[in-house]
């Protein structure tokens, strides 16, 4: 099965190469019909999954979902067209009688695009991430607290179909599922339907970015020669009030006005590729009793390299949209530190101080680096999610076989699925995301980094066992 979603995905590549146009109502994007496809996710980025949780949230019948997803799935879906407000493709039926079906959605007023052009133009992050063909959850968060709604909710997209029914269905259904994954490959498909297109869109990025650079430059450029008296400044007072010589500034009512216009910053000092070297602690005086001098060398070795990572993090370019990492509790700190090899004395130290032994301690670093806090959360924690989030895992799971072959059988216990006598099982994080674990030796083991897609990790699994 990864051999057949690696092709799957190649050739949705190749058939995403689309035409650009206009039809008197707005650009237009055409994309190719995509490939049948079986055994993969119709979304794998987040925005993608959004655009399908609104489809599914508002249809109200979901046989007619679950055969748009066949039909999808089938490559029953033409080439798609996409403008402003609106998406359209002819869609056939297993008899092979075709249907155009349509599905609106809402364009953003002029002025929501405006206060979006602005947002986006004073945050390089996003425009870095719009150029990688990235939409990051920073990006629409901000334009939804500006008001300004990117991702379909409940009811925004509106089907229209030549079979006249009058909720979604089959063939609007399919619809929606094909150009989720054109959505995974290009955020500007749901840009566009919004409103604009790339090209203009850039372009205005491009001359909001520019007027605020020539006025950055001007208010930080010197005066040239002394203001008249509404220039007043409080250095005018402070030399001797009106009628004297006054020296050049910026009135106070100009400085206030651009205080949110800081001076340009001296140049960063240069990224470190390596951290400084721990003093050698094991020579010449006697160290003080309790003090573990081989211990103390690791931790200073371990804060050299925190330090770099911190220093390095901050001069990136996406360092304004990234958290802050949350402090680690004690026992954390202890995987974290182990992960790092400091040597089999010290990690029986980390094991015991975490209330580890050896084994457990090294299927904790192994959950660690896999996923760090949330790896560990899971490899640790039992506990029992909402009935609808299960219900939509299941979903997926069904519609993943739904061209063949035989699903595994599961049995549920909170929030572990485990494959019916194999050695595969599906842990549910609370982050939403679900990790792969295989018993070895006994015990569950982190199998792999987590996914999005339930399916797609089991596959991972059984074809992984089926070599073996």
């Amino acid at each position: 099965m990864n051999t057949q979603n690696t092709r799957d995905m190649r050739d949705m590549q190749n058939n995403m190469r689309d035409a650009e146009g206009t039809d008197g109502q707005g650009p237009v994007r055409t994309f190719a019909a995509l490939p049948a496809t079986r055994g993969r996710a119709f979304a794998r980025s987040w925005w993608g999954q959004a655009w399908l949780k609104a489809l599914e949230d508002t249809a109200l019948d979901g046989q007619q979902l679950k055969l748009g997803r066949r039909h999808a799935r089938a490559g029953a879906v033409g080439a798609v067209s996409v403008r402003p407000g609106r998406i359209t493709a002819v869609v056939a039926d297993r008899d092979h009688t075709r249907h155009r079906s349509d599905v609106l959605l809402q364009q953003l007023s002029a002025a929501d695009w405006d206060r979006f052009l602005d947002l986006v133009a004073d945050r390089a992050g996003h425009i870095a991430a719009l150029l990688d063909r990235d939409m990051p959850p920073v990006l629409v968060e901000d334009a939804a607290v500006a008001g300004i709604e990117l991702l379909p909710g409940i009811g925004d997209l509106e089907p229209e179909c030549s079979c006249e029914a009058w909720d979604h269905c089959a063939h609007s259904a399919a619809l929606c599922y094909q150009v989720a994954r054109l959505l995974d490959e290009d955020p500007f498909v749901l840009l566009l339907l919004r409103g604009r297109d790339e090209r203009a869109l850039l372009d205005e990025l491009q001359e909001r970015s520019a007027a605020r650079a020539e006025v950055a430059a001007d208010r930080t450029a010197p005066a040239d020669a002394p203001t008249g008296r509404s220039g007043a400044t409080a250095g005018d007072t402070a030399a001797g009030g009106p009628g004297n010589e006054r020296a050049p500034g910026v009135s106070a009512v100009e400085a206030y006005a651009a205080r949110d216009i800081l001076p340009a910053l001296p140049a960063p000092p240069p990224v470190v590729t390596q951290p400084g070297s721990a003093p050698v602690l094991g020579g010449g005086t006697p160290p003080a009793p309790g003090v573990d001098v081989t211990a103390l060398e690791f931790l200073i070795d371990d804060a050299a390299a925190r330090a770099r990572r911190l220093l390095s993090d901050a001069l990136s370019p996406w360092h304004p949209d990234s958290p802050p990492p949350p402090e680690l509790t004690p026992e954390q700190d202890a995987v974290r530190l182990a992960a790092g090899g400091p040597g089999t004395a010290m990690a029986a130290r980390l094991a015991a101080g975490s209330g580890r032994d050896a084994r457990s301690l090294a299927r904790a670093v192994r959950a660690w680096e896999l996923g760090g806090t949330a790896g560990l959360a899971v490899l640790e924690e039992d506990w029992s999610p909402a009935p609808e989030a299960l219900a939509r895992a299941n979903d997926r799971l069904a519609t993943a076989w739904e061209g063949g072959g035989t699903r595994p059988r599961l049995r549920a216990a909170g929030n572990r699925w485990t494959v019916v006598g194999g050695d595969a099982q599906l842990r549910y994080g609370r982050d939403g995301r679900w990790w792969p674990y295989r018993k070895e030796g006994g015990q569950w083991t982190p199998a792999g980094p987590a996914t999005d897609d339930p399916a797609a990790a089991l596959a991972d699994m059984t074809t992984t066992s089926d070599s073996n």
